[in-house]
């Protein structure tokens, strides 16, 4: 039980500092120009759209850009219904991140950190942040052969066979375990990432496995929602917004997943890749869905979350007497 835990923390926290020296390091070549393209190509919710997609790609964090667009909306830069163009391009761009992570190169993590530590230190500014980029990719492909390494004490002890056939409804378990652990770690990537080394080793079901995955969808609106607290009532809309679009998207697909796993193995012969095509056409069929009707939406959203208005008056309530 220590080792099993103790590994998974390990990987997990190899994998999450990958993704935090890749993030620093396109941030370091973007400079300031990252939030100047966000305030600039967001003029309708197509060109948000558009904008969303590239820079989370770009960034490797659909939070990331995420709770930098709820600080734009808090801080009057952005309105709110052009704020939903970019994050329906969040949904898309994080998906960058799971093929990537399909490639299977594991074998290539440490001559990647390596390569990268070299380049980080040389005198070249330009070279510098490409050295990080490389040594994050290095350190996410390693967080992974870590992952995998839990794979057979997992099989040995049963826990997850128990956990998927025991529950009655292995769907909605899965939806919820995707849910609980990427809000617990606020890393959709990580979890995916457990999620392909387990369907590839036959550990878990491929309906649970897609099941996990929709929860990642939903568990990744964690961060969002909590950045928005201390927010004005735009902002809060933004992560309400998010939320809401995430749970629709996986409400709508997940009753049918039955009915279209047999041909999933069509898209790839690779149990990884069939995840990360499955996560691909989920996002962007999602999102090219309510795109033409991000106005409509935004209205609704504002139903939802209302403008507080201060109906009493100081003056109105009555005095002691």
């Amino acid at each position: 039980m220590v080792e099993i835990l103790g590994s998974f923390t390990l990987g997990l926290i190899v994998f999450l500092y990958g993704l935090n020296r890749m993030r620093t390091g396109f941030e370091t070549l973007a400079g300031n120009q990252l939030k100047d393209i966000l305030l600039r190509f967001t003029k309708t919710p197509f060109r948000g759209f558009i904008t969303g997609t590239i820079t989370t790609a770009f960034l490797q964090s659909s939070t990331a850009v995420t709770v930098l667009t709820i600080g734009f909306v808090h801080a009057g830069l952005i309105s709110f219904p052009h704020s939903i163009g970019i994050i329906l391009g969040t949904n898309i761009g994080t998906t960058v991140t799971t093929q990537i992570l399909a490639l299977k190169i594991e074998d290539f993590a440490i001559p990647l950190i390596i390569t990268g530590v070299i380049l980080r230190f040389l005198p070249w500014k330009i070279i510098q942040p490409i050295g990080l980029i490389i040594a994050g990719f290095g350190f996410l492909f390693l967080g992974i052969d870590i992952f995998q390494s839990l794979i057979e004490p997992l099989k040995e002890r049963g826990w997850i066979e128990w956990l998927v056939t025991s529950s009655g409804h292995p769907i909605w378990t899965g939806i919820l375990v995707g849910s609980i652990i990427t809000a617990l770690i606020h890393s959709s990537s990580a979890t995916i990432a457990i999620t392909m080394g387990f369907y590839a080793s036959n550990l878990v079901t491929l309906p649970f496995a897609l099941a996990v995955v929709f929860g990642s969808n939903i568990g990744t609106c964690a961060t969002g929602l909590i950045a928005a607290l201390q927010t004005n009532i735009h902002a809060k809309r933004v992560a309400v917004a998010h939320f809401i679009l995430n749970v629709a998207g996986v409400a709508f697909f997940a009753p049918f997943i039955p009915l279209y796993i047999d041909w999933i193995p069509y898209l790839s012969d690779q149990p990884t890749t069939q995840i990360a095509h499955v996560q691909t056409l989920f996002n962007i069929i999602c999102s090219i869905m309510v795109l033409p009707f991000t106005s409509s939406f935004a209205n609704i959203v504002k139903r939802i979350i209302p403008e507080r208005k201060n109906i009493w008056k100081w003056s109105e309530f009555p005095k002691n007497t």
